[in-house]
Protein backbone atom coordinates (compact mmCIF):
# COMPACT_ATOMS: atom_id res chain seq x y z
CA UNK A 1 0.00 0.00 0.00
CA UNK A 2 1.48 3.65 -0.96
CA UNK A 3 0.81 7.28 -1.53
CA UNK A 4 -1.47 8.25 -1.11
CA UNK A 5 -2.21 5.86 1.58
CA UNK A 6 0.74 5.35 3.46
CA UNK A 7 2.34 9.02 3.91
CA UNK A 8 5.47 8.97 5.49
CA UNK A 9 5.67 13.10 6.26
CA UNK A 10 2.95 12.55 8.44
CA UNK A 11 5.70 11.80 10.93
CA UNK A 12 7.96 14.71 10.22
CA UNK A 13 5.11 17.65 10.30
CA UNK A 14 6.39 19.01 13.74
CA UNK A 15 9.17 18.91 15.98
CA UNK A 16 7.03 17.30 18.92
CA UNK A 17 6.34 14.00 16.43
CA UNK A 18 9.90 13.90 14.82
CA UNK A 19 10.97 13.24 18.84
CA UNK A 20 9.03 10.92 18.99
CA UNK A 21 9.88 8.89 15.70
CA UNK A 22 13.55 9.91 16.04
CA UNK A 23 15.40 6.42 15.92
CA UNK A 24 18.95 7.65 17.84
CA UNK A 25 19.54 10.25 20.10
CA UNK A 26 22.31 11.52 21.47
CA UNK A 27 23.61 12.22 25.25
CA UNK A 28 26.19 14.02 26.59
CA UNK A 29 26.40 10.94 28.39
CA UNK A 30 28.22 9.53 24.93
CA UNK A 31 30.62 11.66 24.99
CA UNK A 32 34.20 11.87 25.66
CA UNK A 33 36.34 14.79 26.13
CA UNK A 34 40.07 15.21 25.11
CA UNK A 35 42.79 16.90 26.87
CA UNK A 36 46.35 17.37 26.41
CA UNK A 37 48.03 18.11 30.15
CA UNK A 38 51.16 20.48 30.37
CA UNK A 39 53.69 21.11 32.39
CA UNK A 40 53.68 24.63 34.92
CA UNK A 41 50.47 26.40 36.64
CA UNK A 42 47.39 28.74 35.20
CA UNK A 43 48.22 27.64 31.70
CA UNK A 44 45.30 27.86 29.80
CA UNK A 45 46.63 28.12 25.96
CA UNK A 46 44.47 27.82 23.41
CA UNK A 47 45.22 25.54 20.25
CA UNK A 48 45.13 27.50 17.34
CA UNK A 49 43.46 24.71 14.70
CA UNK A 50 41.42 23.59 17.68
CA UNK A 51 39.60 26.60 18.92
CA UNK A 52 38.20 26.45 22.40
CA UNK A 53 40.43 23.34 23.19
CA UNK A 54 43.53 23.69 25.33
CA UNK A 55 46.80 23.34 26.55
CA UNK A 56 45.94 22.88 30.09
CA UNK A 57 48.48 22.64 33.04
CA UNK A 58 47.54 20.61 35.78
CA UNK A 59 45.61 23.23 38.41
CA UNK A 60 43.45 24.43 34.94
CA UNK A 61 43.21 20.33 33.43
CA UNK A 62 41.17 19.89 37.09
CA UNK A 63 38.93 23.19 36.48
CA UNK A 64 38.66 22.06 32.62
CA UNK A 65 37.21 18.08 34.19
CA UNK A 66 34.83 20.19 36.63
CA UNK A 67 33.50 22.11 33.98
CA UNK A 68 32.90 18.50 31.62
CA UNK A 69 31.73 16.14 34.51
CA UNK A 70 28.83 19.58 35.37
CA UNK A 71 28.02 19.48 31.73
CA UNK A 72 27.03 15.40 32.20
CA UNK A 73 30.05 14.42 30.14
CA UNK A 74 31.59 10.92 31.92
CA UNK A 75 35.16 10.89 30.78
CA UNK A 76 37.96 12.72 29.72
CA UNK A 77 40.77 11.20 27.59
CA UNK A 78 44.34 12.25 28.85
CA UNK A 79 47.10 13.35 26.01
CA UNK A 80 50.72 14.92 27.76
CA UNK A 81 52.68 17.17 26.23
CA UNK A 82 56.28 16.65 28.44
CA UNK A 83 58.67 19.25 28.60
CA UNK A 84 61.62 16.80 27.67
CA UNK A 85 61.84 13.96 25.25
CA UNK A 86 64.21 11.17 23.99
CA UNK A 87 64.54 8.40 21.90
CA UNK A 88 62.83 6.20 24.21
CA UNK A 89 60.01 7.59 25.31
CA UNK A 90 60.81 7.65 28.83
CA UNK A 91 58.66 10.33 30.00
CA UNK A 92 55.46 8.23 28.92
CA UNK A 93 55.90 6.03 31.45
CA UNK A 94 57.84 8.06 34.35
CA UNK A 95 56.39 8.14 37.94
CA UNK A 96 56.32 11.62 37.98
CA UNK A 97 55.48 12.53 33.94
CA UNK A 98 53.10 14.70 33.15
CA UNK A 99 50.23 12.46 32.23
CA UNK A 100 50.75 10.42 35.50
CA UNK A 101 50.66 13.51 37.29
CA UNK A 102 47.22 14.62 35.69
CA UNK A 103 45.93 11.08 36.79
CA UNK A 104 46.63 11.58 40.21
CA UNK A 105 45.33 15.30 40.05
CA UNK A 106 42.07 14.49 38.80
CA UNK A 107 41.13 11.66 40.77
CA UNK A 108 42.07 13.40 44.16
CA UNK A 109 40.26 16.38 42.98
CA UNK A 110 37.19 14.88 40.15
CA UNK A 111 36.72 11.48 41.45
CA UNK A 112 33.53 10.55 39.77
CA UNK A 113 35.09 11.76 36.31
CA UNK A 114 36.34 8.52 34.40
CA UNK A 115 40.12 9.27 33.56
CA UNK A 116 41.13 7.41 30.46
CA UNK A 117 44.93 7.63 29.39
CA UNK A 118 45.79 7.51 25.81
CA UNK A 119 48.80 4.93 25.75
CA UNK A 120 51.33 5.67 23.21
CA UNK A 121 54.86 6.72 22.83
CA UNK A 122 54.56 9.24 19.87
CA UNK A 123 53.78 12.46 22.02
CA UNK A 124 57.46 11.97 24.23
CA UNK A 125 59.95 10.38 21.50
CA UNK A 126 62.15 12.56 19.49
CA UNK A 127 61.26 11.22 16.16
CA UNK A 128 57.50 11.42 16.68
CA UNK A 129 57.01 7.48 16.29
CA UNK A 130 54.79 5.40 17.92
CA UNK A 131 57.59 2.88 19.38
CA UNK A 132 61.29 2.02 18.77
CA UNK A 133 62.78 2.48 15.82
CA UNK A 134 65.47 -0.08 14.58
CA UNK A 135 67.44 0.92 11.21
CA UNK A 136 64.38 3.10 10.33
CA UNK A 137 61.53 0.54 10.65
CA UNK A 138 59.40 0.81 14.01
CA UNK A 139 60.10 -2.97 15.52
CA UNK A 140 56.96 -4.17 16.72
CA UNK A 141 58.02 -6.70 19.51
CA UNK A 142 60.65 -4.44 20.62
CA UNK A 143 58.03 -1.69 20.99
CA UNK A 144 55.86 -3.96 23.22
CA UNK A 145 57.78 -3.85 25.82
CA UNK A 146 57.47 -0.09 25.99
CA UNK A 147 53.71 -0.16 25.64
CA UNK A 148 53.73 -2.13 28.56
CA UNK A 149 55.73 -0.12 30.75
CA UNK A 150 53.33 3.29 30.15
CA UNK A 151 50.33 1.07 30.72
CA UNK A 152 51.44 -0.03 33.70
CA UNK A 153 52.34 3.39 34.96
CA UNK A 154 48.95 4.69 33.89
CA UNK A 155 47.35 2.01 36.26
CA UNK A 156 49.61 2.92 39.16
CA UNK A 157 48.64 6.29 38.67
CA UNK A 158 45.03 5.69 39.42
CA UNK A 159 44.16 5.46 35.51
CA UNK A 160 40.49 4.35 34.92
CA UNK A 161 40.82 2.80 31.32
CA UNK A 162 43.56 2.56 29.30
CA UNK A 163 43.20 3.05 25.29
CA UNK A 164 46.14 1.98 23.26
CA UNK A 165 47.04 4.21 19.84
CA UNK A 166 49.98 2.70 18.35
CA UNK A 167 48.49 -0.01 16.14
CA UNK A 168 50.78 -2.31 16.86
CA UNK A 169 50.41 -6.21 16.53
CA UNK A 170 49.72 -8.40 20.01
CA UNK A 171 49.70 -4.82 21.94
CA UNK A 172 46.24 -5.91 23.66
CA UNK A 173 47.11 -9.40 24.57
CA UNK A 174 50.81 -7.97 26.09
CA UNK A 175 48.73 -4.99 28.20
CA UNK A 176 46.37 -7.44 29.52
CA UNK A 177 48.82 -9.55 30.46
CA UNK A 178 50.86 -7.20 32.55
CA UNK A 179 47.99 -5.46 34.07
CA UNK A 180 46.41 -9.03 34.91
CA UNK A 181 50.03 -9.76 36.88
CA UNK A 182 50.29 -6.69 38.56
CA UNK A 183 46.61 -6.98 40.11
CA UNK A 184 44.67 -4.58 37.68
CA UNK A 185 42.73 -7.61 36.31
CA UNK A 186 39.45 -5.11 36.58
CA UNK A 187 40.90 -2.16 34.31
CA UNK A 188 39.36 -2.28 30.76
CA UNK A 189 41.36 -1.79 27.71
CA UNK A 190 39.78 0.73 25.21
CA UNK A 191 41.71 -0.56 21.96
CA UNK A 192 42.52 2.11 18.89
CA UNK A 193 41.38 -1.27 16.69
CA UNK A 194 41.12 0.04 13.18
CA UNK A 195 42.85 3.10 13.09
CA UNK A 196 43.69 4.43 9.96
CA UNK A 197 47.00 6.13 8.81
CA UNK A 198 45.32 9.80 8.29
CA UNK A 199 46.18 13.25 7.07
CA UNK A 200 43.15 14.12 9.36
CA UNK A 201 45.26 13.96 12.64
CA UNK A 202 47.90 16.59 11.35
CA UNK A 203 46.30 19.36 13.33
CA UNK A 204 46.61 16.89 16.79
CA UNK A 205 50.06 16.59 15.88
CA UNK A 206 51.97 19.76 14.42
CA UNK A 207 49.73 21.66 17.76
CA UNK A 208 48.63 19.61 19.87
CA UNK A 209 50.90 17.27 21.28
CA UNK A 210 53.95 18.60 19.20
CA UNK A 211 55.07 15.51 18.16
CA UNK A 212 55.51 16.17 14.06
CA UNK A 213 57.44 13.32 12.71
CA UNK A 214 61.40 13.58 12.51
CA UNK A 215 61.22 11.43 9.24
CA UNK A 216 59.13 8.81 7.38
CA UNK A 217 55.13 8.30 8.10
CA UNK A 218 53.50 5.94 9.84
CA UNK A 219 51.74 3.80 7.42
CA UNK A 220 53.40 0.96 8.44
CA UNK A 221 51.31 0.12 11.34
CA UNK A 222 48.39 2.22 11.09
CA UNK A 223 45.45 0.79 8.46
CA UNK A 224 45.64 1.78 4.49
CA UNK A 225 42.47 3.80 4.69
CA UNK A 226 41.12 1.98 1.24
CA UNK A 227 40.56 -1.56 3.65
CA UNK A 228 37.44 -1.80 5.31
CA UNK A 229 37.99 -6.41 5.50
CA UNK A 230 41.42 -5.81 7.52
CA UNK A 231 39.49 -3.54 9.60
CA UNK A 232 37.41 -5.93 10.81
CA UNK A 233 40.44 -8.51 10.93
CA UNK A 234 42.22 -6.07 13.61
CA UNK A 235 39.21 -5.62 15.43
CA UNK A 236 38.61 -9.32 15.90
CA UNK A 237 42.35 -9.92 16.89
CA UNK A 238 41.66 -6.86 19.51
CA UNK A 239 38.65 -8.81 20.90
CA UNK A 240 40.14 -11.92 20.96
CA UNK A 241 43.17 -10.48 22.97
CA UNK A 242 40.87 -9.15 25.78
CA UNK A 243 39.89 -5.37 24.54
CA UNK A 244 37.33 -3.90 26.33
CA UNK A 245 35.87 -1.56 24.04
CA UNK A 246 37.12 -1.33 20.16
CA UNK A 247 37.57 2.09 17.78
CA UNK A 248 37.27 3.20 14.77
CA UNK A 249 39.47 6.28 13.66
CA UNK A 250 38.81 9.31 12.16
CA UNK A 251 34.95 9.01 12.41
CA UNK A 252 33.31 10.91 10.08
CA UNK A 253 34.86 9.76 6.60
CA UNK A 254 34.49 6.49 8.10
CA UNK A 255 31.00 5.52 9.06
CA UNK A 256 30.74 2.56 6.51
CA UNK A 257 33.67 1.01 8.92
CA UNK A 258 31.49 1.67 11.67
CA UNK A 259 28.25 0.39 11.18
CA UNK A 260 30.10 -2.90 9.94
CA UNK A 261 32.36 -2.94 13.41
CA UNK A 262 28.39 -2.64 15.25
CA UNK A 263 27.07 -4.80 12.90
CA UNK A 264 29.77 -7.78 13.11
CA UNK A 265 30.72 -7.80 16.84
CA UNK A 266 27.89 -6.12 18.87
CA UNK A 267 30.76 -4.94 21.13
CA UNK A 268 31.08 -1.44 22.88
CA UNK A 269 32.30 0.47 19.95
CA UNK A 270 34.01 4.31 20.34
CA UNK A 271 34.81 6.49 17.45
CA UNK A 272 37.12 9.69 17.54
CA UNK A 273 35.86 12.66 15.97
CA UNK A 274 39.80 13.58 15.28
CA UNK A 275 41.23 16.93 15.23
CA UNK A 276 40.90 17.32 11.40
CA UNK A 277 37.43 16.83 11.39
CA UNK A 278 36.79 19.43 14.28
CA UNK A 279 38.97 21.63 12.46
CA UNK A 280 37.02 21.32 8.99
CA UNK A 281 33.69 22.34 10.63
CA UNK A 282 35.16 24.97 12.32
CA UNK A 283 36.63 26.68 9.72
CA UNK A 284 34.05 26.48 7.62
CA UNK A 285 31.83 28.00 10.01
CA UNK A 286 34.29 31.20 10.61
CA UNK A 287 33.87 32.05 6.99
CA UNK A 288 30.14 31.62 6.63
CA UNK A 289 30.22 28.71 4.99
CA UNK A 290 28.64 26.38 7.57
CA UNK A 291 25.96 27.04 10.43
CA UNK A 292 28.64 25.67 13.50
CA UNK A 293 26.48 24.05 15.54
CA UNK A 294 23.81 22.75 13.20
CA UNK A 295 26.80 20.63 11.39
CA UNK A 296 28.39 19.62 15.11
CA UNK A 297 24.95 17.65 16.02
CA UNK A 298 24.24 16.15 12.51
CA UNK A 299 27.65 14.93 12.54
CA UNK A 300 27.65 13.58 15.98
CA UNK A 301 24.35 12.29 15.38
CA UNK A 302 25.03 10.14 12.38
CA UNK A 303 28.23 8.63 14.08
CA UNK A 304 25.49 7.74 16.58
CA UNK A 305 23.33 6.33 13.79
CA UNK A 306 26.34 4.08 12.55
CA UNK A 307 26.38 2.35 15.59
CA UNK A 308 29.01 4.21 17.73
CA UNK A 309 28.36 3.82 21.20
CA UNK A 310 30.69 6.21 22.66
CA UNK A 311 31.87 9.52 20.58
CA UNK A 312 35.42 10.95 21.56
CA UNK A 313 35.32 14.73 20.57
CA UNK A 314 36.74 17.90 20.89
CA UNK A 315 33.27 19.53 20.48
CA UNK A 316 31.78 17.62 23.69
CA UNK A 317 31.42 20.49 25.81
CA UNK A 318 29.28 22.71 23.16
CA UNK A 319 27.10 19.95 22.13
CA UNK A 320 26.94 18.50 26.02
CA UNK A 321 25.98 22.42 26.60
CA UNK A 322 23.12 22.11 23.60
CA UNK A 323 22.06 18.76 25.29
CA UNK A 324 21.27 20.50 28.49
CA UNK A 325 19.64 23.38 27.69
CA UNK A 326 17.12 21.32 26.29
CA UNK A 327 16.94 19.59 29.38
CA UNK A 328 16.18 22.58 30.87
CA UNK A 329 13.56 23.04 28.73
CA UNK A 330 11.64 20.39 29.04
CA UNK A 331 13.19 18.46 25.46
CA UNK A 332 15.07 14.96 25.93
CA UNK A 333 15.63 14.28 22.81
CA UNK A 334 19.01 14.72 20.57
CA UNK A 335 18.97 19.03 21.25
CA UNK A 336 17.83 19.71 17.44
CA UNK A 337 15.35 21.98 18.77
CA UNK A 338 17.98 24.20 19.45
CA UNK A 339 18.50 24.88 15.45
CA UNK A 340 15.22 24.01 14.48
CA UNK A 341 15.02 27.69 13.47
CA UNK A 342 18.06 27.28 11.37
CA UNK A 343 16.69 23.63 9.94
CA UNK A 344 13.88 24.44 8.92
CA UNK A 345 12.72 24.30 5.18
Amino acid sequence: MGFPARRLRRLRQSEAIRGLVRENKLSAGNFILPLFAVPGSKIRREIASLPGNYHLSIDCLVEEAIAARDLGIPAVLLFGVPETKDEQASGAYAQHGIVQHAVRALKNTVPEILVITDVCPCEYTLNGHCGIICNGYLDNDASLDLITKITLSHAEAGSDMVAPASMLDGQIQAMRQVLDSHGYQNLPIMAYSAKFASKLYDPFFKEGTHSTLSFGDKRTHQMDFSNSDEAMREIALDIEEGADIVMVKPALFYLDVVYRAKQEFKMPLAVYDVSGEYAMIDAAARLGRLDRDAIMMEALTCMKRAGADIIITYFAKRAAELLHRNERSGDTHSGRDVLEEEWAI
